[in-house]
């Protein structure tokens, strides 16, 4: 076996590591950005959720609906659409906003919560 002065590979080795990592550099740093994104998507969905919940707190304090759907804005994410509707004795409340990054992507984040109203809450008249 014959050894060139710079190791066991051979003379026509060299360059191999070069062309490698210029092939694996895009995809680290493209799943380190999918990675990150996700963890925004992640954080957004939960502000979704907590916006919610606050807006269907609200709405079973019997709060006035501006004010509930207020609340709700409040606490969701930048661009998040507010729904808020009586049905029966539950108050539901529906939060819907773009997944952060770039504005092509199809995904959209929402969160749903219901809540007693307390005016139906009582002996009966």
């Amino acid at each position: 076996m014959c050894r060139s002065e710079n190791g066991p590979r051979g003379i026509g080795d060299r360059g191999y590591v070069t062309a490698e990592a210029a092939l694996v550099m895009p995809a680290l740093v493209l799943f380190a950005a999918l990675l990150v994104w996700a963890l925004m998507a992640a954080a957004a969905q939960i502000r979704c959720v907590d916006a919610a919940r606050a807006g269907a707190r609200a709405a079973g304090r019997s709060e006035p609906a501006e004010v509930a759907v207020t609340v709700a804005k409040e606490a969701a994410p930048p661009g998040a659409e507010v729904g808020l509707e009586r049905s029966g004795d539950l108050w539901r409340v529906r939060v819907s906003a773009p997944a952060p990054g770039p504005r092509g992507l199809p995904v959209r984040l929402g969160a749903q919560a219901v809540a007693l109203a307390e005016d139906s809450v009582g002996p009966p008249p």
